[in-house]
């Protein structure tokens, strides 16, 4: 059933044994009378090949003069129907009954169209192409181009072509040129050259995109996928997304497909239906352990949680497996895990907060218009949001002093007494210096008791060694105790010998050592029980070398051990730290394994964590917003949108309200 050459991926094998006309029988039998045994139905229908089931099919029509498709339409009904339906057609007369009722009646369905134009490979296309025709007397081409239109119908008609190149032979010199036109076409150019993305994302070969990506990644500083979110918009802007997400990984297309389809409140069933049905037979293993990977559950599990009756039955029989259960990594996830270090290494990402330094900036004037905010009855909220959102940390330092001199009162205590809740933990924070700041959520996190272990994790494994330095110093002045000693108080066991360790701030700043990178990997592996040959280190020495190697190794040296390590063992890091380690520990190893691999990604992450569901983590969400803006919060920015195709904006206006909501947009800087 794989071409050859290539192992087979999808969850649905050839039936041994397999004898149509027993199978045809077995189908009339559980029809036959009153009701219909759709236990039978899909026990039989999902364990079939398709090949077989259209042989059931013919056999059924010889054996019962009847059509089966029709027959199991009339006695089953809703979501099971439509599933089973869907199972019994060839894949190219299933995908062309979708684009029909896609484009049929009021309204194109153009999410449909997209995963499927966007997906298919060549001979697919020329496949629907020829059902489409036989099905219903019509031509593809000109159905579609009657039903949409601009540049989202041009990419479609160069996709219905199905002339991708194939080759894996790429030219250095034409990557190098594509990504350069691709960056002239928009972020270099007044408008957008749509035609230019059009032609080179609907005609190169994969390999050759895949490699213009990461070029492309080189010169601009930011992924392919940000640049088209910027450049492009609506159906045409969705197309391209989802022809590059192809491109990196198709498998990891579908398994971000299937979790939208079920995620939050209700279920998009057709999609769930449509991909199930699909990818049964092509990559279902290896989308089953991408979905496994991102979300950190597996795909029957959700399906599970997410369905009912026979129609969860049957689609479980088709996911083919437990991926929680099992633990197994398979290749494409390691592949995926792979590109993902090789992208973080080559990245030349320029880092950019949202505040910055006011022009014109006047220390005594903004003390003034702080002062009549606060003066008399009532408080001018928006003043006090507008002057300190909208100055750098160093100028709030100096309104400080201005108010102080100006006034003689201290400006720290006349916020405090003018403002309450959230507002005022934000506003108060940003008066604060970064490192101030970051010690008085420390302190916070330590005193009291019990202690909040998730918020020392965050600062202590995110902070570079300047900022580290920074912190224990203000530690020192505000509260005449070492950092170190309250973390070592209030820890214990290796969370402890973690944060002390990070907090000493001896992380080595230089490049990779390739050599030092592949005996690094095997204390890794070894230490997650992950190597084929076992060292002769106790574990006790395994793991003080382990903690080492992340708390003082560079950035880049750590890049490298991690691409090391999935050579080495075929497994990602960060899913052999989750599936191996528990509680505070991982939790912290997990911090700045992402730290290192995408700093902005693991901040968008939190932020999002903090709003998702009901109620807002506010402590969260106000400690990054402050503590990144003037770093890397326009960066997060873009993660975030990346991430959840939504916008930070546009979730901390719907998650928050009034003058908190108003202060946390200022620093946002702006909707993408």
């Amino acid at each position: 059933m794989a071409p050859k050459g290539k192992v087979y991926r999808g969850s649905v094998k050839d039936f041994p044994g397999f004898d149509a006309s027993q199978d045809a029988e077995a189908l009339y039998n559980a029809m036959k009378g009153f009701g219909s045994d759709k236990e039978a139905i899909l026990d039989l229908i999902t364990s079939r090949s398709n090949k077989q089931r259209v042989e059931i099919c013919q056999a059924y029509k010889s054996l019962y003069g009847k059509d089966l498709i029709a027959d199991l339409k009339y006695e089953l009904t809703g979501k099971f129907e439509r599933l089973i339906v869907s199972l019994m057609r060839p894949p190219a007369y299933s995908d062309a009954k979708e684009i029909k009722d896609a484009i049929a009646g009021i309204g194109t369905d153009e999410k449909c169209l997209i995963e499927i134009l966007a997906s298919r490979t060549n001979q697919e296309i020329h496949n629907l192409a020829a059902a489409y025709k036989d099905a219903y007397e019509r031509d593809l081409e000109t159905d579609i181009v009657g039903d949409t239109s601009g540049h989202f119908k041009k990419m479609l008609v160069v996709l219905l072509q199905g002339t991708r190149e194939e080759d894996n032979v790429v030219s250095e010199d034409l990557v190098e040129q594509d990504a350069k036109d691709l960056l002239e076409a928009g972020e270099l150019k007044w408008g957008t050259d749509e035609a230019q993305f059009i032609y080179i994302l609907g005609r190169r070969s994969k390999q050759h995109l895949r490699l213009v990506f990461d070029e492309y990644l080189k010169i601009s500083g930011k992924p392919i996928e940000r640049s088209i979110r910027g450049e492009l918009s609506g159906d045409f802007e969705k197309l391209m997304l989802a022809v590059v997400k192809c491109i990196r990984s198709t498998a990891e297309y579908f398994a971000e497909r299937l979790y939208k389809a079920m995620k939050g409140l209700g279920t998009r069933d057709n999609t769930l239906i449509r991909i199930m049905v699909s990818r049964s037979e092509i990559d279902m293993l290896d989308i089953r352990e991408v979905f496994r990977t991102k979300y950190e559950k597996s795909l029957y599990n959700m399906i599970k949680e997410d369905t009912s009756g026979e129609y969860k039955k049957a689609l479980l029989k088709l996911c083919g497996g437990d991926d929680d259960a099992a633990g197994e990594f398979f290749p494409e996830a390691a592949q995926v895990a792979y590109r993902m270090w090789e992208l973080s290494a080559v990245a030349k990402v320029e880092l950019r907060g949202t505040v910055q330094p006011a022009g014109g900036f006047n220390d005594d004037g903004d003390a003034q218009v702080l002062r009549k905010a606060m003066k008399g009855l009532g408080t001018d909220e928006g003043a006090i949001i507008e002057v300190v959102t909208q100055r750098s940390n160093a100028q709030r330092q100096q309104i400080l002093k201005a108010y102080k001199a100006h006034y003689g009162r201290d400006l720290m205590a006349d916020l405090k007494s003018e403002l309450s809740g959230s507002l005022a933990k934000l506003i108060l924070g940003l008066m604060l210096t970064p490192a101030q700041y970051d010690a008085k959520q420390l302190r916070k996190a330590v005193e009291g008791a019990g202690t909040d272990e998730s918020v020392l994790i965050e600062i202590m494994a995110t902070r570079n060694n300047r900022e580290i330095a920074a912190i224990n110093e203000a530690y020192q002045e505000a509260y005449h105790k070492r950092l170190e000693d309250d973390l070592s108080s209030d820890t214990s066991g290796h969370l402890k010998r973690i944060l002390v360790s990070l907090a000493l701030g001896n992380r080595d700043e230089g490049p990779e050592n390739l050599t030092q990178a592949h005996e690094d990997a095997k204390v890794v592996a070894e230490t997650l029980k992950l190597a084929d040959v076992s060292s002769n280190d106790s574990s006790d020495s395994l793991e003080t070398r382990f903690l080492s190697i992340l708390c003082t190794r560079s950035y880049p040296h750590l890049r490298r051990v991690f691409q090391e390590f999935i050579k080495m063992t075929n497994h990602d890091v960060e899913h052999a730290i989750r599936k191996r380690m528990s509680g505070d520990v991982r939790d912290a190893f997990l911090a700045i394994v992402r730290s290192v691999k995408n700093k902005p990604a693991f901040f968008a992450d939190k932020l999002y964590k903090s709003m998702k569901g009901a109620g807002t983590d506010e402590r969260t969400l106000t400690r990054i917003m402050i503590s990144r803006s003037e770093i890397d919060l326009l960066n997060i920015r873009g993660e975030f949108i990346d991430l959840f195709d939504k916008s930070l904006h546009h979730m901390i206006e719907k998650d928050t309200s009034g003058d908190y909501r108003k202060a946390l947009l200022a620093l946002c800087g702006g909707e993408d």
